[in-house]
């Protein structure tokens, strides 16, 4: 049996246990277990993707698997992936599995949430495995469905308002990417063979200029809008702000990259001349959603508005290098969706437990926990201090080659854009200094908070599995960065 299969199979099948079990604790062994198993299958694959690279090094996609779907149309479950496939893999199965120990202490409807969360997974995991446009389409489509569910019954504040935003916008998005899709699918015979949805055999066929040029737009913006593209960014701080903490880290970790990851596998990889058309007016909308969003950031007082509008801003910023059409910025954009998936995976978590001990999320109302929960507030740290784009972390290796790639533009415009763009790393470093020094330093603001406990067992192991794949990266970039590389190839070649 391929592989990729097991990375569906094994979801839908810890959905039938967890639908089987009564018992709460039983349920949250079961999906310990399970997403430990994930886990350790993401890195199998990425060992069987490396012995399978250095055997046939010039291959474009590994592990190709098509079941023939709907033969009317030519539709097939096509699967397979590349390097840049397997590290989104990987970091799908990290947030999954540190995601059910930091919703550990959930204590009510804990069947129903991990049904719709396992749900959520698979369709991630689908759309990163797929290499046909329809099948993609679809598990896209799964993927954004559970989050109305588990927003809506298990968030706070506006809950059912951040709910149905979060849900009609995507849904909007979607029906522009439908558009675009079904705009492939119509000029994937252009050479005169058979209409097909396969992105490797519409690679091979030069889609019309004018076609490109109407179903560009379409399809990126489609993509962009789950990857917080200015002005469709909107629902993304108030669906982080409302989504239970495992929910927010699966969103921001992991769901927000599909918007990336779609731009650049299937905007730009089938449609470039349509790219090389349109880059000028989406890199002035991508700028300044990098820029909005750390000075949305700035004003805001709710810890998980904070990183909410951060993600706005790093979102931004993988959309801001893509658009680059270079080799170095693509590299810093898959950088740059590993690493923000991370940290932004760490700080929900870490909110979730202050907020569960403190029962608020106003910067104002903290004060001193660095003396009450250090655990907590250490890891905090290391969370900003990857944020703002220390050397050794995860963040400052993605920034500085998104930065290096954008520059290597000879044009004044871009080198221009890309100075603004970089001016985002002081206003992150005045918003995530200023709430550590707010929230861990000095007084306590309210004595209730001084008898709080430090963080618990799962909620170290979510915090610390997380906080060591940051140092990885940091301090062994090259490992990424060269499987990232091999696989921009044909990617680089279209452009």
């Amino acid at each position: 049996m391929n592989l990729l299969y097991l990375f569906v199979i094994i979801p839908l099948l810890l959905m039938g246990g967890v639908a089987m079990l009564r018992d709460a604790k039983q349920i949250k062994i079961l999906m310990a277990v399970g997403a430990s198993l994930l886990l350790a299958t993401s890195f199998v694959l990425l060992y069987a993707y490396m012995q399978a690279k250095a055997l046939a090094p010039n291959e474009v996609m590994y592990f190709q698997s098509d079941l023939l779907w709907y033969p009317s149309f030519n539709i097939k479950l096509s699967l397979g992936v590349d390097g840049i496939s397997v590290l989104m893999i990987i970091l799908s199965s990290i947030i999954v599995f540190t995601g059910v120990f930091a919703t550990w202490g959930l204590k009510e409807q804990v069947k129903e949430f991990f049904l719709w969360f396992l749900m959520l997974s698979t369709g991630v995991y689908g759309f990163f495995i797929s290499i046909d446009l329809f099948s993609m389409f679809l598990f896209y489509e799964v993927a954004l469905i559970p989050m109305y569910l588990l927003i809506g019954l298990w968030g706070t504040g506006r809950k059912e308002y951040s709910a149905m935003k979060l849900t009609l916008m995507l849904m909007g998005g979607s029906a522009f990417l439908l558009l675009g899709i079904l705009g492939i699918y119509f000029n994937s015979n252009a050479e005169g063979g058979p209409l097909t949805m396969n992105i490797l055999e519409i690679a091979k066929v030069h889609i019309p200029v004018e076609a490109q040029n109407l179903f560009f737009p379409l399809t990126f913006l489609g993509f962009g809008v789950l990857g917080a593209l200015f002005p469709f960014h909107t629902w993304s701080p108030d669906g982080h702000a409302s989504a239970p903490t495992a929910v927010s880290m699966l969103h921001a970790g992991v769901l927000m990259k599909l918007g990336g990851y779609g731009c650049f596998r299937v905007a730009i990889y089938l449609m470039p001349e349509g790219a090389d058309t349109y880059t000028t007016l989406f890199l002035v909308l991508t700028g300044i959603s990098v820029v909005y969003g750390a000075f949305g950031a700035i004003v805001q007082k709710d810890l998980k508005y904070i990183n909410a509008y951060s993600s706005v801003s790093h979102c931004g910023l993988v959309l801001f290098a893509i658009l680059m059409l270079n080799r170095t910025a693509m590299t810093g954009a898959i950088l740059q969706m590993l690493s923000h998936g991370l940290m932004t995976a760490l700080f929900f978590a870490l909110i979730g437990s202050i907020y569960g001990r403190t029962h608020t999320r106003l910067i104002n109302e903290m004060g001193g926990l660095m003396k009450i929960m250090p655990f907590l507030a250490v890891c905090w740290v290391i969370a900003g201090l990857a944020s703002l784009g220390l050397p050794g972390l995860s963040g400052f290796v993605s920034e500085m080659t998104i930065f290096v790639g954008a520059f290597q533009h000879a044009d004044t415009f871009h080198r221009v854009l890309t100075i603004v763009a970089c001016a985002s790393i002081v206003i992150t470093a005045v918003y995530i200094l200023r709430v550590i020094g707010k929230i861990l330093f000095g007084p306590v603001q309210d004595k209730h908070h001084e008898n709080l406990t430090d963080a618990f067992w799962y909620e170290k192991i979510a915090s610390v599995t997380l906080i060591v794949f940051i140092a990885f990266i940091g301090i062994i970039p090259f490992f990424s960065s060269d499987i990232i590389n091999e696989s921009l190839t044909s990617i680089i070649g279209k452009l």
